[in-house]
């Protein structure tokens, strides 16, 4: 059976084959009312969307496990966890994005985290994925900003967010995930997308700063092998059917 991870190997490597494009709903459970979740599972299945993540920068809410469950129960979509901390892993999901902010000096971001997530990963089967994770600037502070209390590389220095990347790949990331952050004034150019997917061997997930259903495509089209829409969708569960 194929890993979430090598299914997106498979589309990079060959787009055309594998017949759609890879799409993730990234769902904020601190968002999500558990009484209508029925109603957003209806609106994911008749999306475009081949993959959920779940998580966010700050999640007070206590219901990973039971949102995850719920969507498991009505979707066949795979599930990937999106965490900012280790107390959002939960053992239902698929899979996990073992995240480092490589933008940002935080130690916390970089490494403590992980080293903390470790006893509990060790307990699940979630597939591990590691990924690069890289803030870009957009325009507003954003809560990724916030609550890392680190600052985003400057939209400007390309070649330096390029650097950051290619580091990444090079320390042995399996993703490069570029990100504008929730609240995002603008999404990732698609001048840094095209350079960073044309420069690393590995998988780009771009996110952030998306209003539109033609913002995906252009951002398809710019290099990104997976692109994240979270915002506009959790504030307009008809985003989908007003843009196909």
């Amino acid at each position: 059976m194929s890993t979430i991870y090598n299914q997106i190997l498979k589309a990079k490597a060959n787009p055309e084959a594998s017949g759609e494009k890879l799409l993730a709903i990234l769902l904020d459970p601190d968002k999500i009312d558990l009484d209508n979740i029925h109603r957003l599972i209806e609106k994911i299945n008749q999306s475009p969307a081949t993959h959920i993540f779940v998580g966010g920068s700050i999640v007070r809410a206590n219901i990973i496990d039971e949102l995850v469950s719920e969507i498991k129960k009505n979707c066949g979509l795979p599930i990937v966890l999106f965490p900012g901390n280790p107390s959002q892993i939960s053992d239902k999901a698929d899979a996990i994005l073992f995240l480092s902010l490589i933008s940002g000096r935080n130690s916390d971001y970089l490494i403590e985290h992980q080293v903390n997530a470790v006893p509990i990963l060790k307990k699940t089967n979630l597939e591990v994925i590691p990924t690069g994770y890289i803030l870009i600037e957009s325009g507003a502070e954003t809560a990724v900003e916030r609550v890392s209390k680190t600052k985003p590389l400057s939209r400007n220095n390309q070649e330096y967010i390029l650097q950051t990347a290619q580091a990444g790949e090079m320390l042995g990331k399996k993703l490069i995930y570029l990100e504008a952050g929730s609240g995002a004034k603008v999404s990732v150019s698609k001048e840094i997308i095209t350079l960073v997917s044309q420069n690393i061997n590995i998988p780009l997930i771009v996110g952030g700063g998306i209003t539109d259903f033609s913002d995906i495509e252009k951002i398809h089209n710019a290099g990104a092998d997976l692109v994240v829409i979270g915002t506009a969708f959790e504030n307009n569960l008809n985003f989908f059917n007003q843009n196909l």
